[in-house]
């Protein structure tokens, strides 16, 4: 059956993959204005492998160059494509393990009338400054619908510095968006991504270690002191999972640890760095298998687990993609016209690991559900 990540939401259909007719334009990208950026035609030259100014090849073209855009969430409402991605900024701030570099302070949102047509940029959704309870760093995103309203969840530290989930409501998929006065209770770290299932029931999925906090939330109190890796024969942490309330605006029972195993049933331990979970997980369905996918962070590798529950146990089953240029991977998958195609971002404007563009690519499968790896470089 076709996977669907809304059921009485409105399911986000698949974006095709856009390339730019040149890869050697500006690294200089405007950071004010709603533009409609130079989106080129998916024709031929999409997946052809294109060449930066050094000769170095990458399968596909920035979708957007006036803006630095990373952690794309897809989406298809009303037969129109959305992205909600991170908006990166430069702040001069040194790199470091906590992300301090990753000092994002608003969210724009990004639309195609078709994946041949151009990119709009529909300016300020939601900033900072207009989140009560919020302090700094606006980290990916993620985006839903359901019964008129439109969604936003994000990640941002609170007064205290400790990474909340917000949720933002409006009538329009571009916004403006309103935050609740409040994170939702109980939630914590980052990287959100929602999931409705086909028998309507919706769920978070979340977590990230290291700068994303999750390590400090080894019991149901924050530590500040707990140290970012684990001993290498524990068993690594797992992303966190909640069901949604019918409202979209709150946890409706506990949050749960997912168990994400290897061939033979075991655990994965946090020495197995190539396919323990660091951040960015995303969900989705195919032929009624539950399909997680996330980075492991510091070998840089989308990879992906499958289970017959949405809340698992999952079974590790490959690399998704291999690096991409930068030192962070996030991405999300949706399926259009019955093709699947995967978001993701690198640094081929600008050469920085905190300066990231976003880029969409399709995504095959074998005949036996493993999905083809993807090579993000030619």
């Amino acid at each position: 059956m076709r996977t669907h990540r809304t059921a009485k939401f409105l399911a986000p259909a698949l974006l095709a993959s856009l390339a730019l007719a040149s890869a050697c334009q500006s690294n200089s990208p405007k950071t004010e204005g709603e533009t409609a950026a130079a989106g080129t035609a998916a024709d031929s030259a999409q997946q052809a492998p294109a060449s930066d100014s050094t000769g170095k090849k990458f399968l596909s073209q920035p979708l957007v160059r006036d803006i630095f855009t990373a952690d794309p969430s897809a989406h298809v409402f009303n037969g129109k494509i959305y992205i909600y991605p991170s908006h990166d900024i430069e702040t001069g701030m040194p790199e470091n393990d906590n992300g301090d570099h990753f000092a994002m302070r608003d969210y724009r949102i990004l639309s195609m009338d078709s994946p041949e047509g151009k990119v709009t940029d529909h300016g300020v959704a939601l900033d900072v400054k207009d989140v009560p309870w919020a302090k700094r760093q606006m980290w990916a995103p993620d985006a839903a619908f359901k019964d008129g309203t439109y969604f936003l969840y994000f990640p941002v530290k609170d007064k205290q510095d400790i990474f909340r989930m917000g949720v933002a409501t409006s009538k329009s998929p571009t916004g403006p968006f309103k935050a609740d006065p409040q994170p939702i209770p109980g939630s914590y770290s980052i990287d959100p991504a929602v999931f409705a299932d086909t028998d309507g029931n919706a769920y978070m999925y979340f977590g990230g270690i290291w700068g994303g906090q999750l390590q400090r939330w080894r019991t149901a109190k924050y530590d500040s002191t707990i140290a970012p890796n684990q001993p290498a024969n524990e068993v690594a942490i797992g992303p966190r999972f909640a069901r949604m309330s019918k409202d979209m605006r709150k946890f409706d029972g506990p949050v749960q640890e997912i168990k994400i195993l290897d061939e033979n049933g075991k655990p994965l331990l946090a020495g197995d760095t190539k396919k323990r979970f660091f951040e960015g997980a995303w969900m989705h369905k195919y032929n009624n298998k539950y399909y997680l996918t996330y980075s492991t962070g510091d070998t840089h590798l989308l990879v992906y687990a499958i289970g017959d529950k949405p809340q698992g146990p999952f079974t590790y089953k490959g690399v998704l993609m291999n690096p991409v240029q930068g030192w962070t991977t996030h991405h999300s998958i949706i399926e259009f016209n019955g093709k699947w195609y995967i978001f993701y971002h690198d640094t081929q404007l600008s050469n920085k690991t905190w300066l990231r563009n976003v880029k969409v690519t399709e995504m095959k499968r074998n005949t036996d559900g493993t999905i083809e790896t993807i090579n993000p470089e030619g």
